[in-house]
């Protein structure tokens, strides 16, 4: 059995503000449903300084897509965040402070609810493949070329690429400036 390919354009979801009035997200994807969901992945928009929302029993990873970036307030310290680093992996339910280093910035987090598996994002790049998962994608800010199965696959830019039931043969085959490898494993 083959396993479906999805896409997700983020220029099909409707922003919706955050619970604390900091920003809007746009959910692109709560699997496997919308209410106990295993993994739920979103582009956010902080517009001001504030408190993220706790999410306790959940592991989350935050990247700044666009903007200068952030400060996090996290109980270990400070972490500052640009488009250049890496994902951050923290506890959900430790709800940082965030501090806007120089005007809004857009954001991409991966959350897992911990109950039901684990996984991970980081930065992809030309040449690399998809984690070896049960549920795998791969979010572009920019427009990219995948090779997925054999076929050439043109994503556009806030494309959500992603696919259940078995480990993806997807490789990145240009030079990405902005994408990230996405991945959830059942306990």
């Amino acid at each position: 059995m083959t396993a479906t390919l999805n896409i997700v354009q983020l220029t099909d979801i409707a922003p919706e503000p955050w619970r604390n009035g900091g920003g809007r997200t746009q959910p692109l994807l709560t699997w496997p449903q919308a209410d106990g969901w295993a993994l739920r992945v979103s582009v956010a928009a902080i517009e001001r300084d504030g408190g993220f929302s706790a999410f306790a029993g959940c592991t989350r990873w935050f990247a700044v897509l666009s903007g200068a970036g952030v400060e996090l307030q996290l109980p270990r310290g400070a972490v500052q965040l640009s488009p250049d680093h890496q994902a951050l992996r923290f506890d959900g339910a430790d709800a940082p402070h965030c501090r806007l280093l120089a005007g809004a910035t857009q954001d991409l987090n991966l959350m897992i609810d911990d109950r039901h598996g684990s996984g991970g994002m980081q930065r992809a790049s030309a040449g690399s493949r998809a984690p070896q998962a049960a549920w795998a994608a791969l979010y572009t800010r920019d427009a990219l070329t995948l090779q997925a199965d054999g076929a050439a696959i043109e994503l556009r830019a806030g494309t959500l690429l992603w696919q259940a039931g078995g480990a993806p043969d997807w490789q990145i085959t240009d030079a990405p400036q902005s994408a990230w490898w996405l991945h959830w494993s059942p306990r």
